[in-house]
């Protein structure tokens, strides 16, 4: 069975910082691009951090970028991916979702939610103080 499982959430005052994982088991996602979205309440889904297979191509979305780092471990049989959050403000509050999408060249790494096949079940991060 395909999972994605983040973790790493949680309540954080405003300027503090977060590292959310995502966990991959069930497939091999060496080969797969991996993207962080989020959706905070009331809101649409959105785009936050995108990086291709190995690493070493990363988009990130504007309102994050500085803050935000997305990164990426790939050992023998699993993938594991990070997103090291800086910086952290209220509209930062949401469910952050991980996911998993077939590359389709070294420098696939897309926005859209559209291009991503397998997703976790998220985890909220709140920011408050």
């Amino acid at each position: 069975q395909v999972q994605l499982a983040e973790s790493g959430g949680g309540l954080v005052q405003p300027g503090g910082s977060l590292n959310l994982s995502c966990a991959t088991s069930g497939r091999i996602f060496i080969t797969y691009a991996m993207a962080w979205f989020r959706r905070a309440p009331g809101k649409e889904r959105e785009f936050v951090a995108a990086i291709n297979w190995n690493g070493g191509y990363i988009d990130t979305a504007d309102s994050v970028k500085g803050r935000f780092t997305i990164s990426r471990n790939n050992s023998y049989n699993t993938v594991t991916v990070y997103l090291q959050m800086n910086s952290l403000k209220p509209d930062d509050t949401a469910v952050y979702y991980c996911a998993a999408g077939a590359s389709s060249g070294p420098r696939h790494a897309p926005r859209l939610d559209s291009q991503y096949t397998y997703w976790g079940q998220g985890t909220q991060v709140t920011v408050s103080s």
